[in-house]
């Protein structure tokens, strides 16, 4: 029998990131979405008995597309190009729906995957695209390649064996719901206090016809 890996504290400083600092990145948010802040709440139940993870409130419950940059090294000028550029390229796209769920046990995360993949991986195509119009295609950040569109539920907040996770988890019903995706965000994201917090900057919306 293979052994789950551990869980590990996600909360480790990574590159470039210290109390205080904040970065931009385009996020599809959840805050006026009902069904997904239920979908939360019918996972309250597991992640009660689950201390090894800090829950997500409900207004910061989020699918990341793509970062941009820390906020004391990106001009907003830039977000305002960057912005404008992607208004163009996302008016071209059609809104989808996507499911969301059911939840998962990541090393760092109690997770929910998104599909289909296809038209989220399009859409963070057309972001790059945008700032590529912007910065040029050797300046955009992160991989093109291996993006995997999820729903964070909890961060785990320890160094811990998986397995009291993957019991919890799987004596408790497994949840989904199929929500809309007609727009993203660009947000001024922080991370000091344990819990991804932001303000929106700007929201594109994708072709309403």
């Amino acid at each position: 029998m293979t052994v789950p890996e551990p869980l590990r504290d996600h909360w480790w400083w990574r590159a470039g990131w210290q109390v205080g600092r904040s970065f931009y990145t385009w996020h599809i948010t959840f805050a006026d979405e009902p069904a997904v802040a239920q979908l939360a709440a019918d996972y309250g139940p597991a992640l009660d008995h689950l201390p090894m993870y800090d829950p997500v409130p409900q207004p910061w419950l989020h699918l990341t597309m793509q970062g941009i940059g820390f906020t004391d090294e990106v001009s907003r000028a830039d977000i305002g190009a960057i912005t404008a550029a992607a208004q163009r390229r996302l008016s071209q796209l059609e809104p989808f729906t996507v499911t969301i769920g059911p939840a998962f046990i990541d090393p760092e995360a109690l997770s929910m995957p998104v599909r289909p993949v296809e038209p989220l991986a399009r859409l963070r195509a057309e972001i790059r695209a945008a700032i590529a119009d912007v910065w040029g295609a050797d300046a955009v950040p992160e991989q093109a390649d291996g993006y995997r569109p999820h729903v964070s539920l909890g961060y785990s907040n320890r160094a811990t064996p998986a397995q009291p996770a993957i019991d919890t988890l799987a004596a408790h019903p497994p949840h989904s719901v199929d929500v809309p995706v007609t727009k993203a965000s660009v947000i001024d994201l922080n991370r000091d206090k344990k819990a991804y917090v932001w303000t929106e900057i700007a929201t594109v919306q994708l072709s309403p016809s």
